[in-house]
């Protein structure tokens, strides 16, 4: 198989027909053999039943049905531990990527690239507000991780077997695809684009979920939050340690003072800002050292017409790379 294309899907109905059709008409004119790998992740309308039938009509059309909702990068991760391609193309379901940029990300593929990513220039249909969180999150995670993680981009780029085979050996719970993408390093570039609005349905994506997947990204590659609470307590200590000497001087120098007033004071700036601060900060990353300890399974496929031989060969890969590493 010379390229697989991985489609995460939630709540899709309107866009799974056209798209399959846009794509079909890119990956036909390519001239390769290719599948389309669909993973459900937990849809509530009609999504399934498309897939299901796109599935009798095309044996190239693969699917995954979960059990549950999982999540966008879960969704994601599932495709390409299921996909055999000998390279792999990531893209949304909402048409905001344009499939006919396939075409262009193989090419830069063939000229000996592992990894080719579509950099958005424009991004259509998105307000203010989710445009400008979204520059200022990655160019903060630029500046605080120690990778180079690609300014505006998303997950829609095109990858060797070789990089999936790396991926498959990053069990983290809390994916943050680009970025463990990034660090896995290989020969990497990029195609511009103007990106799209969404052709129908609504974005899966609330801001409680944009502020999970920020902060999964920044906990992942960056211990800066962690050096941050110890500057901020070195800094508050000062604050407190000056009013400390304000409280002495008023209570023996001047005697104007109200009783209690200078340890109430003290107590409250010195232990309750930073305790609460640090603690919050702390309890994240052993949020996610706890998930992962767990080693509970990263999805559950209800459905699927994957063929189990590929299944198998994919499995016996992945414990063949463990067994190198080893």
């Amino acid at each position: 198989m010379d390229l697989s294309v991985v489609i995460p899907i939630y709540n899709e109905e309107g866009n799974i027909p056209l798209l399959y059709d846009r794509l079909k008409g890119v990956l036909d004119g390519m001239k390769v053999d290719w599948e389309m790998m669909f993973v459900n992740d937990g849809s509530r309308d009609k999504s399934m039943e498309l897939l299901r039938e796109l599935g009798r009509r095309d044996p190239r059309v693969k699917y995954l049905d979960f059990s549950r909702n999982f999540g966008h990068q879960i969704a994601v991760t599932a495709g390409l531990d299921h996909s055999i391609g000998k390279a792999i193309v990531i893209i949304d379901a909402d048409l905001q990527d344009p499939p006919e940029l396939i075409g262009d990300l193989y090419a830069r593929h063939k000229e000996g690239f592992e990894v080719v990513y579509a950099r958005r220039r424009a991004r259509k249909g998105e307000g203010f507000l989710k445009k400008f969180t979204a520059k200022l999150f990655y160019r903060l995670l630029s500046r605080i991780t120690s990778i180079d993680i690609p300014l505006d981009t998303g997950d829609f780029r095109i990858m060797d077997r070789k990089v999936v085979n790396v991926l498959k050996q990053m069990p983290e719970q809390h994916k943050f695809l680009r970025g463990q993408i990034s660090w896995i390093g290989f020969r990497q570039t990029y195609i511009e684009y103007d990106r799209d609005q969404r052709h129908a349905g609504e974005t899966g994506y609330t801001y409680s979920k944009m502020i999970r997947f920020a902060l999964d990204g920044i906990t992942s590659f960056s211990d800066y939050p962690l050096k941050l609470t110890t500057m901020a307590g070195f800094l508050v200590s000062g604050v407190a340690f000056l009013l400390i000497l304000y409280a002495l001087y008023s209570r023996l120098v001047t005697g104007d003072y109200e009783k209690g007033w200078a340890s109430e004071m003290v107590s409250i700036l010195f232990i309750g800002g930073i305790q609460l601060i640090g603690i919050g900060i702390i309890g994240e990353y052993i949020a996610r050292i706890s998930h992962n300890v767990k080693q509970r399974p990263l999805y559950i496929v209800a459905d699927s017409n994957t063929n189990e031989k590929q299944t198998h060969e994919n499995e016996k890969g992945k414990k063949e790379l463990e067994d190198n590493r080893d």
